[in-house]
């Protein structure tokens, strides 16, 4: 028999079927759901609704691709979209679509008489220094902020920008505060939550919230090392709240500022130092968080961040003598800073203040704790702030540890300071978070509304203040039967 031998009406034809099987598979693949689509599929509990597609057999590459994900911002031939202002007190923006070009940030609109005073929301980032001519260089030009309409967007922008997709939290301050447990913590980091929070006034008191969290912190002014504080708090924070964000700073800033093209953010938080020291609570309470509070929110809007921070630090809720129904003893920390060289008690009276604290344990059963913090590890000092009822101590960076309380009828912090000496850091933060305050000026205790105004007295940061013992134990003691006299 012959070999068969295709003639060219046969190759033809088999060609072009196989032209069609490739044909209809790269179509078949393409077809997809993409990540939009998985999103809009979605329901509440998280499941695919009809049509239902088991993704796991989907190709990791063609599921999350970058062209999916990070598609810019077209607007071609129409307008520019409009910038939008969601939230804002002076420090404290929340944007939508703020661009950003050559370094310098612009807010399209085309009603800019709906738009804040620039200095009220950026600017130039220089040291803070005191005086008019100081606050003068602070106060923001074109080349920090612009008002721009849409033709003008146009204009600069092409027909496109490329998107910083999700939320970013942007610290538009010079180092000199951040590097600080405190003023990073309780203040840059504490203000910035509670005007993000202000979005979902429902957060629950175990701290459940709708809202995504951050994609990304941004620094404009500073280097990846000069962010962390000695003690290396900050950023066991950041990442303990928000494990996935990833982290941009001065340098970055000047790199997408160097390619010419338009950015634009999704939604951002922008936050900045000189800005809210034209707000009114700062001006009350010289805390820059404090106007943040205008805002509204809910009750528990500091939950999400504590409950993280110190499930992370190793803290099971049900080992907390502060949970609803624990029937573990009160605990009460004393914050000693003897030995630190600077803001101390007199010996004797520390002295007298530990024999006190330990009275009220042996005669009551409370849990005492005496300790310096920086003898502890991040976990350990962690864990006891989030177990602590009652915590106190001389004004200093150790009663940073009161926001990892836990807010109850009983939660108290007793701040003792040199006689006619008064500061609000730690006063103010306490209220913010919904407990009490009581300063002491030795036999003298004072808390809200009789405080007194804000003063740095010779002797302040020295090591001779006096404390009244036994006025503070019968205070603690006060403290911790509230409830129990309600009761009777």
């Amino acid at each position: 028999m012959p070999p068969f031998i295709p003639t060219a009406r046969e190759i033809c034809l088999l060609a072009i079927l196989l032209v069609v099987l490739l044909s209809g598979s790269s179509k078949l693949k393409s077809s997809n759901l993409n990540v939009s689509d998985i999103t809009r599929l979605r329901g509440s509990s998280g499941s695919i609704e009809e049509p239902y597609m088991d993704t796991n057999s989907v190709p990791f590459d063609t599921q999350y691709s970058l062209q999916q994900l990070n598609t810019p911002l077209k607007w071609g031939l129409g307008q520019v979209p409009e910038t939008e202002i969601v939230a804002h007190v002076p420090g404290w923006t929340i944007f939508d679509r703020l661009y950003i070009l050559n370094g310098t940030t612009y807010v399209v609109t085309d009603s800019p008489h709906t738009i804040p005073d620039r200095a009220l929301m950026t600017s130039t980032s220089i040291a803070i220094k005191n005086g008019k001519a100081e606050e003068l260089k602070r106060r923001p030009t074109d080349r920090e902020m612009r008002i721009i309409n849409t033709d003008e967007a146009r204009k600069l922008f092409g027909t496109q920008a490329e998107r910083l997709d999700g939320v970013s939290f942007l610290a538009n301050d010079p180092k000199e505060f951040i590097t600080h447990y405190y003023h990073w913590s309780a203040e840059l980091f504490f203000g910035m939550w509670r005007t993000y929070s202000s979005l979902d006034p429902s957060i629950s008191p175990t701290g459940e919230t709708d809202l995504p969290s951050p994609r990304r912190m941004m620094f404009t002014h500073i280097d990846a090392a000069n962010w962390r504080d000695y003690a290396s708090m900050n950023q066991f924070v950041l990442f303990s709240a928000f494990p996935s964000i990833t982290m941009e700073f001065w340098n970055d800033w000047l790199e997408r500022a160097a390619m010419g093209r338009p950015f634009v953010f999704d939604r951002v938080l922008f936050a900045d130092r000189a800005a809210a020291m034209h707000g009114t609570n700062f001006l009350k309470t010289q805390r820059t968080a404090a106007n943040a509070f205008a805002l509204p929110g809910s009750v528990n809007w500091w939950a999400p961040v504590r409950n993280s921070v110190v499930r992370f630090a190793g803290l099971k809720e049900e080992d907390n003598p502060n949970a609803l129904d624990s029937t573990a003893p009160p605990v009460i920390t004393y914050i000693s800073r003897q030995g630190w060289g600077r803001r101390m008690l007199i010996q004797e009276h520390h002295d007298r203040l530990v024999e006190e604290l330990y009275k009220l344990r042996d005669t009551y059963g409370y849990e005492v704790n005496v300790v310096n913090m920086d003898k502890l590890t991040r976990h350990e000092q962690l864990q006891l702030a989030g177990r602590t009822t009652i915590m106190m101590g001389v004004h200093g960076n150790g009663l940073t540890s009161l926001v990892w309380m836990k807010p109850t009828p009983k939660s108290t912090v007793m701040e003792f300071f040199f006689p006619g000496g008064f500061a609000h850091d730690y006063e103010y933060t306490t209220r913010a978070l919904g407990m009490v305050h009581y300063g002491f000026w030795g036999d003298t205790a004072f808390t809200r509304p009789d405080v007194p105004p804000v003063a740095y007295p010779e002797g302040f940061q020295g090591n001779k203040i006096p404390i009244d013992a036994e006025l503070v134990a019968r205070l603690v003691h006060e403290r911790l039967t509230l409830q129990e006299e309600a009761d009777d």
